[in-house]
């Protein structure tokens, strides 16, 4: 907004209007004007003339009065900024859950029942045609741990009946109970197993620290299009007074013509100096009218209706003292949320690394097993030749459950499993393009805490500046004015022309335009500052109009 406020034409001010006003239109002559304008072209100050002018003037500029906290807590309701951030954040935390998700213990159930006839041909058979039927069931439980250790405890039964003479249960029920455990020892362990989850974790919190940093860009986004408002409807009401003044001087200009006191090339400068004008002020309504519908859209809303813009309740505040730039860099080294943003990617590209080096070894798994075996049923009879034969086991489903849970007939398993992909590369080129991208972000993040460390001591060294800027505009203020005073008393006397007068004008034109940035120069400077440290530079009050004036 700076570039734009330099682009527009020299702003001529209350000051140059009042000293018109006192002088070439106040109809008191050379004495009257003499002394009245020490007064009118001093710096405008609380209860001088030139501050009630220009208040009555910025008065008559319709708008909807804002005050810039009021500007900042619509913006950060409605700012469509914030609402990206939202829902980024979201996502963040939809992928953590997710991840996070994959070490959730699991539970798992299934029953599947079967029939078949087979034909034999065998007279151990028991029958021509062996009818079966069966109904197996599994429950269990089964969990992966960070260490990328998975374990799985299960219980299998299965109900079997067929029509066989030799089978001496009939239903019979099996059963048997398993503990297994598999425990990575190269690809797959630890940070290999975690790192999906580890990135999800750093990035959320870089989702977290965007948003917190939308909200402060917001604020700061909001507070200098604001000072860019005040300024801009500061330049309008000196624009319309200073128009509305050329007119005047065009008609002094002409009836000291009509005497024969000037020549036409005075009234020829004094209707220049009216067209200018007249086309400054168009400018700047549109300027103004640009600035307030750029706030608005920063608020997510329009000015009340029937009203064409907004208006600056609060003016450019006093800075008070700075802390040292090393301080208030390290502030913003710490607290910023955009460099937090960028180390927190920057860690999760280096999780995922971690987990690339690991993977990208061969595997070696040591795998084990504890577990039981049960058997039960209703016996029966056996034929077999001339012996009737008839098992002792009996039972049912609880009978197998209790020779499962004592490990009556236990298992155990234990060894280990390798596998060497041969060359390697696939693993190899996932690591090392997730060592690149780690750098590149670690890199991101480097480039981003300079810009920010630059940022802060130039807008230290603004604020810094900012009294002596402002003084030193003052002062530029003074001179042009006194250039005013003597140009209009030699325009009286006839010593000078109309032409001259506008010039020095304009010279004085900008130097209050000047004065004028160098308040607002100040007060977005603060604004920036705030933003980049986190509110480790003290926020800002608001002013009266008339004061900052």
């Amino acid at each position: 907004m700076e570039d734009a406020l330099r682009s527009t034409r020299p702003i001529p001010t209350i000051l140059l209007s009042s000293a018109f006003v006192s002088t070439v239109l106040g109809g008191g002559g050379p004495r009257a004007a003499a002394i009245a304008q020490p007064e009118a072209l001093s710096a405008p100050r609380p209860g001088s003339p030139a501050d009630s002018t220009l208040a009555t003037a910025l008065l008559a500029i319709e708008g909807e009065p804002l005050t810039l906290e009021g500007a900042v807590s619509s913006a950060l309701d409605h700012a469509s900024e914030l609402e990206r951030a939202q829902a980024s954040l979201r996502e963040a935390r939809g992928l953590t859950r997710s991840e996070r998700g994959r070490f959730d213990p699991e539970i798992f159930a299934e029953a599947l029942g079967s029939g078949e006839e087979l034909p034999s041909a065998s007279p151990f058979a028991g029958a021509d045609v062996i009818e079966n039927e069966q109904i197996a069931t599994a429950t269990g439980a089964r969990m992966r741990l960070l260490l990328g250790t998975e374990i799985e405890a299960s219980l299998r039964t299965t109900r079997s009946e067929t029509n066989s003479a030799f089978a001496a249960l009939r239903p019979q029920y099996d059963a048997a109970g398993l503990l297994e455990l598999r425990q990575p020892l190269l690809r797959g362990f630890g940070p290999s197993a975690r790192s999906g989850l580890d990135a999800a974790d750093r990035l959320e919190d870089a989702a977290l620290a965007r948003y917190e940093e939308a909200r402060a860009s917001v604020r700061e986004q909001v507070e200098e299009t604001y000072w860019d408002l005040y300024a801009a409807e500061r330049d309008l009401a000196v624009g319309r007074l200073i128009r509305d003044r050329a007119i005047a001087l065009l008609g002094e200009t002409e009836r000291r013509a009509g005497a024969g006191i000037v020549g036409p090339g005075n009234v020829a400068a004094a209707r220049v100096f009216v067209s200018e004008q007249a086309q400054t002020v168009l400018d700047r309504e549109e300027s103004l009218d640009e600035v307030s519908d750029r706030l608005a859209s920063l608020m997510g809303r329009r000015p009340a209706q029937g009203l064409a813009r907004f208006r600056p309740s609060d003016a450019p505040p006093f800075q008070g003292p700075l802390e040292d730039a090393d301080a208030l860099v390290a502030h913003a080294l710490e607290a910023n949320r955009s460099v937090r943003a960028a180390e927190m990617v920057a860690a999760s590209y280096r999780a995922r690394e971690r987990g690339a080096r690991w993977d990208a070894l061969p595997s070696l798994d040591l795998v084990g097993s504890l577990g039981g075996n049960a058997l039960s049923g209703e016996g029966r009879e056996v034929i077999f030749g001339s012996d009737t034969l008839r098992t002792e086991l009996s039972g049912g489903y609880g009978d197998v459950f209790t020779q499962v849970s004592e490990r009556r007939y236990p298992t155990w398993s234990a060894g280990v499993q390798l596998t060497v992909p041969l060359g390697v590369r696939t693993g190899r080129a996932d690591r090392d393009r997730a060592r690149a991208a780690a750098d590149a972000a670690d890199a991101e993040a480097l480039a981003l805490r300079r810009a920010v460390e630059e940022e802060v001591r130039a807008s230290h060294r603004e604020l810094a500046n900012g009294a002596a800027r402002l003084e030193a505009a003052r002062q530029g203020v003074e001179a042009s004015q006194e250039q005013v005073r003597i140009g209009l008393i030699e325009y009286r006397s006839g010593i000078t022309t109309a032409f001259e007068v506008v010039r020095l004008g304009a010279d004085l034109a900008a130097a209050e335009q000047r004065y004028s940035q160098a308040l607002v120069r100040t007060a977005k400077a603060a604004a920036r500052l705030r933003y980049l440290t986190y509110a480790a530079y003290p926020p800002a009050g608001s002013g009266s109009r008339g004061g900052s004036e």
